[in-house]
């Protein structure tokens, strides 16, 4: 089975589809000394651990160039040293632990996760929707977890559930995949519906009810959602979750 912080489509933070940088001026260029700051940082990201060569070969640098920037981001506490290389530093989480796609969405979904815990035994989580791509915020296991919950930070493609209720909510063109022929007659479906389904379509043996979250127009912000087994009854699942969905939109909306 596939764990939930094994996503499908990984992007690098310079060339999704290569993980290279490309086209690049000479590396005196401060816009080419930050995608490779950024690119190594990627790179450290999805490795764990790795050593000046890989890191070196996985962004398509010289070793002189990827070793000078990996200092530098020792220095700033981006990156620190380990046996094993390098592996991410107590800057990017302190930095990372700050982000949220609406001001005070952390404090709002606090609250009404813990209820929805407390209710259902689901894991729960919030998600949001970027560069294409659903972004995981947080989780939270519930006692009933089928499946350890993906770490913070992981990325999924877009036709998660949470992503699927997001685009669907969505007031523009977002950068994604081509789309199924079918997408418009279930994007309108999940307005309707007020949320969306993933039944077995990511992880075999995991399904996943979403909603969103509005903060003070009708455009999404994030997704509410709840992790749970096959046999359990999705429909009667989605109402409980939109009743908590409701009740942090309403939340967002005051602040």
């Amino acid at each position: 089975m596939r764990q939930l912080n094994e996503p499908l489509n990984r992007p690098g933070a310079y060339e999704p589809e290569t993980g290279v940088l490309a086209d690049l001026p000479p590396w005196a260029g401060g816009r080419g000394v930050l995608q490779g700051a950024f690119g190594l940082l990627g790179a450290v990201d999805r490795a764990g651990e790795a050593g000046l060569t890989r890191l070196a070969s996985e962004c398509g640098l010289p070793k002189t160039t990827a070793y000078r920037l990996l200092e530098q981001l020792v220095a700033l506490n981006a990156v620190e040293r380990c046996h094993g290389g390098y592996r991410m530093g107590p800057r990017m989480f302190q930095l990372g632990q700050e982000w949220q796609p609406h001001p005070g969405l952390r404090a709002a979904v606090r609250e009404p996760v813990r209820r929805l815990l407390g209710a259902t035994g689901a894991t729960v989580g919030i998600s949001a929707l970027r560069e294409g791509q659903t972004l995981v915020l947080d989780w939270t296991p519930g006692e009933n977890t089928v499946v350890p919950p993906p770490r913070s930070g992981t990325v999924w493609p877009w036709f998660t559930a949470a992503g699927k209720v997001l685009v669907a909510g969505a007031d523009r063109a977002l950068p994604l995949d081509r789309l199924p022929a079918s997408w418009p007659r279930e994007a309108a479906a999940i307005r309707d519906r007020g949320a969306a389904f993933d039944r077995e379509e990511v992880v075999p043996g995991v399904c996943c009810v979403a909603v969103p979250l509005y903060a003070a127009d009708d455009v999404p912000v994030a997704a509410l959602c709840v992790l749970t087994h096959p046999a359990q009854h999705l429909e009667r699942l989605a109402d409980v979750v939109q009743r908590t969905g409701k009740a942090i939109s309403a939340s967002l909306r005051v602040r």
